[in-house]
């Protein structure tokens, strides 16, 4: 669905401005947010899975995220219907997911995904394979509670390298770029957290850029096999699984600690900001959000996300009864931030979720028929 560029309105000139990453344009600012489905039967993306995502490119977005696709280890995901990025049957269906997005006129990422310790055993298909973290220590959003298998050093390397494979597997389809998911308590992110890393090896330990390694040799590893100028996105946030006021950095000196080995590493072209609520801010004396510190710090292009459009935060919708509204005044605070160029993207999750027009809407100003998010759209995903 094509969006009128020409309209006099701040909404589009705030949302609608083109951006070039690497040698991919981008149309506007909108990034439709990873959101896991799991609706692949045996991790095999259906038609279903292909139309699904074509609505949102026919909705305008100008660039979608998929859910999180696991890669090529024993002990990637913690569901049974979570996609793959490997294996025959799977890739198929995920070459034709990208085939009708690209039909649409859409581009379209996909977020790489190990789970680590949050997996338990009990998922198929073998369903003797525990958790695989960093240490020995129980994930505070693991629903059995049951020890993880601490990885050793071979365990690593595997794991590394199913990253690459999976990268190189996303290329050769057609994606426009992978997005690595190194947030919300999963195994990247367990490898930052201190609370889930105690190795004593210089995989970990009390020195933040020990515990880095894991995370930039992932990095290293994929730029090696998809090339300098492939777009590659790295997703990273303070909360965790579980854990949701988590924060591994307390100061705008640990987090450019932390955002500096990433950018060296493998020169990461994006930074995928996640929190709650976009408009809060991240440390005491600035209103910037994490979007912003990361990139006053790094000067790479940045995506803010959190709520956007809603008056509600995530948790708050998912763990309770209350459901989210519409909210004008948080679309105007965030097109306030966007031409103040604090952010670069704005990922919008539930509210696409609703409604794939929801672009073109929020553009138009018709928001009296933007449709609602409710508990009901995480069963339909339509």
């Amino acid at each position: 669905m094509m969006i009128n560029k020409k309209m006099p309105s701040a909404f589009a000139q705030a949302l609608l401005e083109p951006i070039i990453i690497n040698n991919l344009t981008l149309p506007n600012r909108v990034i439709m947010a990873p959101m896991s489905r799991y609706k692949s039967a045996q991790g095999i993306p259906t038609s279903d899975t292909a139309q699904y995502y074509r609505r949102r490119a026919e909705g305008g977005v100008g660039l979608i995220i998929t859910e999180g696709t696991v890669i090529g280890h024993k002990a990637s995901y913690d569901h049974s219907d979570v996609p793959h990025m490997y294996g025959e049957a799977a890739l198929a269906g995920w070459r034709n997911v990208v085939t009708e997005v690209h039909a649409a006129g859409g581009k379209i990422f996909s977020q790489l995904w190990h789970v680590g310790g949050v997996r338990q055993t009990g998922i198929p298909p073998d369903i003797n394979v525990p958790g695989y973290a960093p240490s020995a220590i129980i994930h505070p959003g693991a629903k059995l509670q049951e020890v993880p298998y601490e990885m050793k050093t071979q365990d690593i390397r595997e794991t590394i390298q199913a990253f690459a494979d999976a990268a190189l597997n996303a290329k050769r389809l057609g994606f426009d770029g992978v997005e690595i998911h190194g947030a919300h308590g999963f195994l990247i992110d367990q490898f930052f957290w201190s609370y889930t890393n105690k190795r004593s090896d210089h995989y970990g330990g009390n020195v933040l850029k020990d515990r880095m390694r894991f995370a930039t040799e992932v990095l290293q590893a994929i730029r090696q096999v998809v090339g300098i100028d492939y777009p590659l996105s790295f997703r990273l946030s303070q909360w965790k699984l579980g854990a949701y006021d988590t924060r591994l950095v307390e100061t705008p000196k640990e987090l450019e600690q932390l955002l500096y080995p990433l950018l060296l590493a493998a020169g990461v072209d994006i930074f995928h900001c996640s929190t709650r609520q976009f408009h809060q801010a991240e440390f005491s004396g600035s209103k910037l959000n994490l979007a912003g510190w990361v990139k006053k710090i790094t000067g790479k292009p940045v995506v803010t996300v959190g709520g956007v459009g809603l008056d509600s935060d995530f948790v708050s919708n998912i763990m309770s009864d209350q459901q989210s509204h519409f909210d004008l005044k948080n679309i105007k605070i965030l097109l306030q931030r966007l031409e103040k160029q604090e952010f670069d993207f704005v990922a919008v999750g539930r509210a696409l979720l609703a409604d794939p027009y929801w672009l073109k809407k929020i553009i138009e100003q018709r928001f009296d028929e933007i449709k609602i998010f409710t508990k009901e759209c995480l069963q339909n995903f339509y």
